[in-house]
C-alpha cells in the first residue's frame, strides 16, 4: 500500500523559516510528478510547488523567490523550504504524488494526510 507521509509543519513567527518533507513509501513501480498544494478552511486548494523526476519545476506566484521545492528520487523524497513565511500563508499542506504501482498500471495521484503551518507573532 502507498503512503506518503508529511513531517516538519508547526508554528513560525512571520518572516520565519520552516522546511517540509515528504517521504512516499510502500510497493511502487515509479514516482513521478510530486508537489505540495495547500488548504484554508473553507477555501480551494491551491497548488504551492511541484518539482518533476528530472528536477524541473513549477511555483505558485504567491510562493515565488520565498519557497524552493526539492527532491530527491532515490528516497522518493520532496522537501519544501520556505523562507519569509508570511501569515497568509498559514494552511494546511499536502503532499502529493503521481505514482505507478507496477508497470502496467495508469498513474494515479496519492495524497499525504496534511500537515499545520501556521504563521503568527
Amino acid at each position: 500500500q502507498v503512503q506518503l507521509v508529511e513531517s516538519g509543519g508547526g508554528l513560525v513567527q512571520p518572516g520565519g523559516s520552516l522546511t517540509l518533507s515528504c517521504v512516499a513509501s510502500g510497493s511502487m513501480f515509479g514516482v513521478y510528478l510530486m508537489g505540495w498544494d495547500r488548504q484554508v478552511p473553507g477555501q480551494q486548494r491551491e497548488l504551492v510547488a511541484s518539482i518533476t523526476t528530472t528536477g524541473s519545476t513549477n511555483y505558485a506566484d504567491s510562493v515565488k523567490g520565498r519557497f524552493t521545492i526539492s527532491r530527491d528520487n532515490d528516497k522518493n523524497t520532496i522537501y519544501l523550504q520556505m523562507n519569509n513565511l508570511k501569515p497568509e500563508d498559514t494552511a494546511i499542506y499536502y503532499c502529493n504524488a503521481d505514482i505507478k504501482v507496477t508497470f502496467h498500471s495508469t498513474f494515479q495521484v496519492y495524497w499525504g494526510q496534511g500537515t499545520q503551518i501556521t504563521v503568527s507573532s
